[in-house]
């Protein structure tokens, strides 16, 4: 069994919506968790305005009853609150002329996907490319990241994130449930309280200079069996999978497994991860594969980093084209967050959990989750002798 979601809408556009499907029967979806998800999504120091006006209306329209699922495909809205402000620009039936003329926009930023967008589909406004560019749509993702987080824990299985760097400014690796609480909690990500003060007056200074910041953060799964994902084909693998994944957030650059890069600079002996018997089972005493060997979870902690860029929409904008002059200027400007890496953070959060639950349902499937359940456990059972002992 298969799980796919699309999703439609534009930045200032109606709304969203999200169709999800292949999700089992008999999964409890909890709106508050949903609504909690979305309000993580806004968080973080040296956000714009914006984030207070996005209140992410949800409006649930098939696949559940009573607060469960009933094995139908899912769908939801998200209404845009500021759609009156709007409507005249973005109407999909007749925007106002003269609104439209004020507010197009021919002058591509740099790093955004302005300038290929508009080459590609062959407009003259690139307000047409940069409204569904824009990251306001990874709203509709972190619906369908919860949901399959959902049905993860139904399994025994932990999703976490955590900032490790913003701006250049390292903080402390997460150790221990308690700092993984804190980076969960905390406005900036960030496992540690002593850390945060750094964060902030790094965010502020960039601020202040009319630039933006981008960063680092890491994902972490616990509870998965050993054998997740396949090498038998390139498309899948697990590990291909999540960095495709995680790539797709906007901004995200660069995605490592485990020790990922620092593996490259050492030797063999010291980059591999040693296999010792251990009661029934076996132990690993370092994790530098981050839980995936050959494409598949090895039964340790799965974890992976992920390098977003700064945001390519600046106060003081860089230099760019008119697409329709063909004459220098300054690239376009609305309105801008400085950092976004904690809100990319809980999107990496919902990417990855959507990933590895479709990756469950492919290997396990069952149509109600009690089918899952046994599934699961069956495996479980299995592969015991693999597990730590």
């Amino acid at each position: 069994m298969t799980l796919r979601f699309l999703s439609s809408g534009e930045s200032h556009g109606r709304g969203l919506l999200i169709i999800l499907e292949g999700l089992p029967s008999h999964l409890k979806i909890k709106e508050e968790r949903i609504a909690g998800e979305l309000s993580r999504r806004r968080r973080g120091y040296g956000r714009g305005p914006r984030m207070k006006l996005e209140k992410d209306r949800l409006t649930a329209w098939s696949g559940l009853r009573n607060g469960f699922t009933t094995g139908s495909p899912l769908s939801f809205s998200l209404e845009n609150t500021e759609w009156d402000k709007w409507k005249s620009l973005l109407d999909p039936w007749k925007a106002e002329e003269e609104t439209v003329s004020l507010k197009r926009v021919t002058r591509p930023r740099p790093g955004h996907a302005d300038l290929p967008g508009a080459v590609k589909y062959g407009h003259d406004d690139i307000r047409n490319v940069l409204e569904r560019a824009s990251a306001r749509s990874t709203a509709a993702w972190t619906v369908a990241g919860t949901i399959a987080r959902l049905l993860l824990q139904e399994l025994g299985v932990t999703i976490r994130s955590a900032v490790t760097s913003i701006g250049g400014v390292d903080v402390a690796l997460p150790e221990g449930p308690s700092e993984w609480d804190h980076a969960a909690a905390s406005d900036l990500g960030c496992p540690r309280m002593e850390d945060e003060q750094r964060l902030m007056e790094r965010i502020r200074k960039c601020g202040e200079e009319g630039d933006t910041l981008g960063g680092t953060f890491l994902l972490s799964a616990t509870g998965l069996l050993p054998g997740i994902g396949s090498h038998v084909e390139w498309d899948r693998r697990l590990d291909g999978r999540l960095a495709g994944a995680i790539m797709s957030i906007p901004a995200i650059k660069g995605v490592e497994m485990g020790r990922g890069f620092e593996l490259a600079r050492i030797q063999g002996s010291r980059a591999h991860d040693e296999i010792l018997p251990h009661g029934k089972g076996w132990q690993r005493l370092t994790n530098n594969a981050g839980g995936l060997e050959g494409g598949m979870t090895n039964g340790e902690e799965l974890l992976l980093s992920a390098a977003m860029k700064p945001i390519p929409t600046l106060k003081k904008s860089l230099r760019s084209i008119d697409i329709n002059s063909g004459l220098e200027t300054e690239a376009a400007f609305e309105r801008s967050d400085v950092c976004a890496l904690p809100a990319a953070c809980i999107v990496g959060e919902a990417m990855f959990s959507w990933v590895l639950a479709g990756a469950v349902m492919e290997q396990f499937g069952g149509d109600t989750l009690e089918d899952l359940r046994e599934r699961w456990k069956s495996y479980e059972k299995r592969v015991g002798c693999f597990i730590h002992g």
